[in-house]
C-alpha cells in the first residue's frame, strides 16, 4: 500500500494526538530536528541589494526593553514583540511603530511603545507622547487597519494581560477605545498574533487574535524544575510545553465602532488548543473569501478555511501546513506570504527553532500546499532560532527572495554551548529564478551580517526610493532600520489600494502583476512576519520589464483589470474608479 504525503501527515497527527500525555514530559519546545542540506557551490551571480543599518542616524535610538539581558527566568521575558510601518498621518511616507516589553523588577525609563514620524529626509521624530501611545507592559503583536473606515489607519496591539485597540483620531493622536469597542478581556490572557480581516465581506474589518499560553507568575515553574525546563541538558526557562494552551478568538465588527466575540459561532473555538503565534489572513484558495493561518509553537499550525457563511473549518493537516514534511510538530513562529515561483498563487514561508529547517510551502492555487524546503535549498540553514520573515523582492529582479531575522531565547546557553549564540545574523535567501534559493550574508551588506537578538521585522520603503527596506526589533537594544541601496537599473511598481464597497484599507485584497510572461501574486495583509505589519503599498520588482498588467481581486469579491501600467511608479487604485493617482519616486 502507498500513501500520499498528505495522508502520511494525517496519520502522523493521529499518532501525535495519541501521545498527548507524553508531551507533558517532553522538552519545553518542539524537539523536531532536521540535518542541514549540503550547500551547493556559490552561483557567482551578483546580488544588487545592499543593506546598511541606519537606525542611529535616523533617530531610532531608544532600546526595545524585553526582560533581563541574560538568564531569563520566565518564558514571558524572552518572546519579544513586533513592529509596524504605518502612514498614520496620510502624508505618503511610512512612519514607524515599535512595541516594547518591560522587566519584572521595574520598567526602565523610556520602556514603552514608540511612534516615530517620518521627516521625509531619512530621519524620524519621536511623537509617542503626543500620540498617546506610550503604554508600558509585556507587548506582543501589532496589526494595522482602518477598522472604522474613516480614512486613518488604526492600531491593535496584543499584550500579556490586556490587549489594546487604538483609534487614530486623524490629528496625530490615538485614543485607547478597547473597552468601548467591546474588546476588553475580563480575565488576563496572553495575546499573541492578531490580524484585521473582513471575514464576512460586509465592508467592515473584523479581528482575529491568537493566544499563546495560559501563564501566571504565581504558578509558573522555574528553570530546571522539570523536563520542560531543560534544553540540551542545560536548565532553561519553562515552556511552552507543560503550560496550558491558549484559545483563539474572532471578533465581528458591528459597523458602529464595536465588536462581538463570535469565536464559537464561527467555529474557531472548535479547533484543538495550540500555542498560537503569528496570524495571517489572506485568500489562499482564491475563492474570494479570506482564510486564516496561525503559526503555532510546538503544536500543529492551524489553517481556518472560510465557509462563506460566517463560519470556518480548520484544515491545516489536510492541506499540508500544520506539520513538518515528516509529520512532526515544529516551533512555528513567523510567517511570510508571497509568490516565490511566480505562478500567481500565494505561498507561505514559516520560521522555526534551532536545529530545524524553516519551511517553504508551495500553494497550488486551491490552498493545497507542498513542503518544498529541500528542493528549494532552503534546508541548508538550521543553525538559528528564526522569527520575523518575508517573501519579498529585495533586489527588484522580479523574483521574490526570502528574508528572516534570528535570535536565541536562552541567552545563558552560549556560555556552555558556544555554537548557540544569543545574538546571530540575519539571513537572506536570494531567489535564483528556478525554484531554488541561495543563502547570502556578507554579500547582502553589513546590515545582514550584523549579529543581534531579534524578533519582529516589517518590510517597507521608508525613504520612498523604490526598493524594500526592513525594520527589525532587537531585544534590549535599539531597533535596526536596514536601508536597502539597490544598484543597477531594475524596475519596480508599487500599488496602493483603497476600498469603497470593501474595507477602506483593502485588507484581504489580492493583486496579480503580470510582466514578461510571469505572474506574481501579493496580498494586502494586516499582519505577517513575526507579530508585525508591513507597508500596505504592495511592491513588485519587475527586473528589466517596463510595465505590468494588474488583476485586482477586491475583498468584497469584485475583480478589476488594469493594463499596461508603467514601471517605477506608485499608483493608487480606488475600488471601482481605477487609477486615481500615479507618481514617480523619489517623492519630494
Amino acid at each position: 500500500m502507498t500513501f500520499s504525503r498528505r495522508t502520511f501527515v494525517q496519520l502522523s497527527l493521529g499518532s501525535a494526538v495519541s501521545l498527548a500525555a507524553e508531551r507533558l514530559f517532553a522538552q519545553g519546545v518542539s524537539p523536531h530536528t532536521a540535518k542541514p542540506l549540503a550547500r551547493p557551490a556559490p552561483s557567482g551571480r551578483p546580488f544588487n541589494a545592499h543593506f546598511v543599518d541606519v537606525a542611529a542616524t535616523a533617530g531610532l535610538t531608544a532600546p526595545v526593553i524585553y526582560g533581563p539581558i541574560s538568564n531569563k527566568k520566565y518564558i514571558l521575558e524572552t518572546m519579544g514583540c513586533g513592529c509596524a510601518f504605518i502612514d498614520y498621518d496620510n502624508d505618503g511616507w511610512m512612519d514607524i511603530f515599535l512595541l516594547s516589553g518591560t522587566r519584572l523588577e521595574e520598567a526602565p525609563a523610556g520602556a514603552s511603545s514608540r511612534l516615530y514620524k517620518n521627516n521625509r529626509d531619512g530621519t524620524f521624530t519621536d511623537v509617542t507622547e503626543k500620540a498617546g501611545l506610550n503604554a508600558v507592559g509585556w507587548a506582543s503583536a501589532v496589526c494595522v487597519g482602518d477598522y472604522n473606515n474613516d480614512g486613518f489607519e488604526d492600531l491593535f496591539c496584543t499584550y500579556f494581560g490586556q490587549n489594546h485597540l487604538y483609534r487614530n483620531n486623524g490629528d496625530g493622536t490615538f485614543t485607547d477605545v478597547t473597552k468601548e469597542a467591546g474588546l476588553w478581556n475580563q480575565q488576563s490572557r496572553w495575546g499573541a498574533g492578531c490580524s484585521f480581516l473582513d471575514y464576512n465581506r460586509d465592508g467592515h474589518l473584523d479581528l482575529f487574535v491568537s493566544n499563546y499560553v495560559q501563564f501566571s507568575f504565581e504558578h509558573a515553574p522555574v528553570p530546571g524544575q522539570n523536563t520542560n525546563c531543560n534544553w540540551k541538558g542545560i536548565p532553561v526557562l519553562c515552556g511552552p510545553r507543560g503550560l496550558p494552551m491558549g484559545q483563539h478568538s474572532l471578533y465581528r465588527n458591528n459597523g458602529d465602532g464595536t465588536f462581538t466575540d463570535v469565536s464559537r459561532q464561527a467555529g474557531i473555538a472548535k479547533a484543538a488548543g495550540s500555542y498560537g503565534m503569528t496570524v495571517i489572513a489572506a485568500d489562499l484558495d482564491e475563492d474570494g473569501w479570506p482564510d486564516i493561518y496561525v503559526a503555532c509553537d510546538s503544536t500543529p499550525s492551524l489553517l481556518f478555511m472560510n465557509n462563506h457563511d460566517g463560519t470556518f473549518r480548520e484544515e491545516g493537516v489536510e492541506r499540508g501546513v500544520a506539520l513538518s514534511d515528516d509529520g512532526a510538530e515544529q516551533a512555528g513562529m513567523g510567517v511570510g506570504v508571497g509568490d516565490y515561483d511566480l505562478d500567481g498563487h500565494l505561498d507561505l514561508f514559516k520560521t522555526h527553532f534551532a536545529d530545524d529547517s524553516n519551511v517553504l510551502y508551495h500553494n497550488d492555487g486551491s490552498a493545497n500546499f507542498d513542503d518544498v524546503t529541500r528542493t528549494s535549498r532552503l534546508g541548508v540553514e538550521t543553525r538559528y532560532i528564526c522569527w520575523g520573515a518575508g517573501i519579498v523582492d529585495l533586489d527588484n529582479d522580479g523574483f521574490p527572495d526570502l528574508f528572516m531575522v534570528t535570535g536565541n531565547v536562552y541567552p545563558e546557553v552560549e556560555k556552555k554551548l558556544g555554537q548557540y549564540a544569543n545574538k546571530t545574523p540575519r539571513a537572506v535567501f536570494r531567489n535564483l529564478g528556478d525554484g531554488k534559493f541561495e543563502e547570502l550574508t556578507d554579500a547582502a551588506g553589513p546590515g545582514i551580517a550584523a549579529a543581534h537578538c531579534s524578533r519582529g521585522c516589517a518590510f517597507g520603503d521608508f525613504d520612498n526610493d523604490g526598493d524594500v527596506d526592513i525594520l527589525v526589533v532587537n531585544l534590549n537594544e535599539p531597533p535596526s532600520l536596514l536601508r536597502n541601496d539597490v544598484e543597477g537599473k531594475q524596475n519596480w511598481l508599487k500599488v496602493k489600494l483603497q476600498g469603497v464597497k470593501s474595507n477602506r484599507s483593502a485588507i484581504g485584497a489580492r493583486v496579480v502583476a503580470r510582466y514578461g510572461g510571469k505572474s506574481q501574486a501579493q496580498a494586502v495583509l494586516s499582519q505577517s512576519s513575526f507579530y508585525s505589519s508591513n507597508d500596505p503599498r504592495l511592491h513588485f520588482g519587475l527586473g528589466s520589464h517596463t510595465s505590468a498588467d494588474l488583476d485586482v481581486y477586491w475583498p468584497n469579491g469584485g475583480h478589476e483589470a488594469v493594463k499596461n501600467v508603467p514601471a517605477n511608479r506608485l499608483i493608487l487604485l480606488k475600488e471601482g474608479a481605477g487609477i486615481i493617482s500615479s507618481k514617480g519616486f523619489p517623492a519630494k
